[in-house]
């Protein structure tokens, strides 16, 4: 099958939904599915509004549509709600094209957080988007329940898996660090609650793996945690094979791909 997949998340974007993707576009192709991808390298992009590191694609409909064209789908997936995801929805919804789209973000509780917008507002735009789906994935069950109770139709699982050959149980390491070591992997941003993890009064060495806006303002106020910036791959792995225990303080993220990898990891 030829699958087309738009999605304003893709590399060099170290987060979870680019995981997931790289996954799902790997194990298609091994299954002989023929995939393409629009993404944001494809067009001239600005930053991110307090995201200088991630780009945004400035697209139309028409220049994401002839893209589709030359391809030639059978099936098309939007994967996210930014500038290509909204001009791939335009598009198709003219030209009567089906899709599917996916829910990896809490965007409506972001901006809540950030700039104090309600909720409900930015829950609005996000069904009204995926109201034109023939579907909307979701991670889990969880997910599911609570965007129906947000008024969203036609949802449908779609479980998340890892690479168990990069993740697996490995022996610890000798580490010159206390133990136990409390380690914390993701994007380095307010809604991730990371400062509740760091102002914690426990035993041991906090580490934490990611990168991010706040990465600055948390090396100031937490100096004594050890930051390691951005892994990934074998680095990464090994990192979680030498730590005692995953910290997951978001209450906001649909699915922690990191407590997957976590778990394999572990002896």
């Amino acid at each position: 099958m030829r699958i087309q997949i738009i999605s304003d998340a893709w590399h060099p974007q170290i987060n979870g939904v680019v995981r997931t993707l790289t996954q799902t576009t790997t194990q298609l192709e091994r299954f002989g599915h023929r995939v393409s991808l629009v993404t944001p390298d494809m067009f001239p992009t600005f930053p991110c509004p307090g995201y200088a590191e991630i780009r945004l694609a400035v697209a139309t409909p028409a220049s994401v549509g002839a893209i589709i064209e030359r391809f030639g789908p059978e099936a098309v997936h939007i994967a996210t709600e930014g500038p290509l995801g909204v001009a791939a929805r335009r598009y198709l919804l003219r030209q009567r094209i089906p899709f599917t789209t996916s829910f990896h973000t809490k965007f409506p509780e972001y901006m809540r957080m950030r700039w104090g917008f309600p909720a409900n507002w930015g829950y609005a735009a996000l069904r009204r988007f995926h109201a034109a789906a023939k579907r909307t994935l979701v991670p889990t069950e969880g997910l599911r329940q609570e965007l129906m109770e947000l008024g969203f139709d036609n949802l449908a699982l779609w479980g998340h898996g890892v690479d168990t050959h990069l993740f697996r149980p490995r022996p610890k390491e000798t580490l010159p660090d206390a133990r136990p070591i409390w380690l914390y992997v993701g994007r380095i941003a307010t809604e991730k609650n990371i400062a509740a993890f760091l102002e914690l009064d426990l035993p041991g060495t906090k580490y934490v793996v990611g990168d991010g806006p706040m990465l600055g303002e948390l090396r100031r106020r937490f100096p004594d945690a050890r930051y390691f910036g951005s892994k990934t791959g074998e680095e990464l792995a090994r990192i979680y094979a030498a730590s005692d225990v995953l910290v997951f303080p978001s209450v906001t993220d649909t699915f922690g791909n990191v407590i997957l990898e976590a778990l394999q990891d572990c002896e």
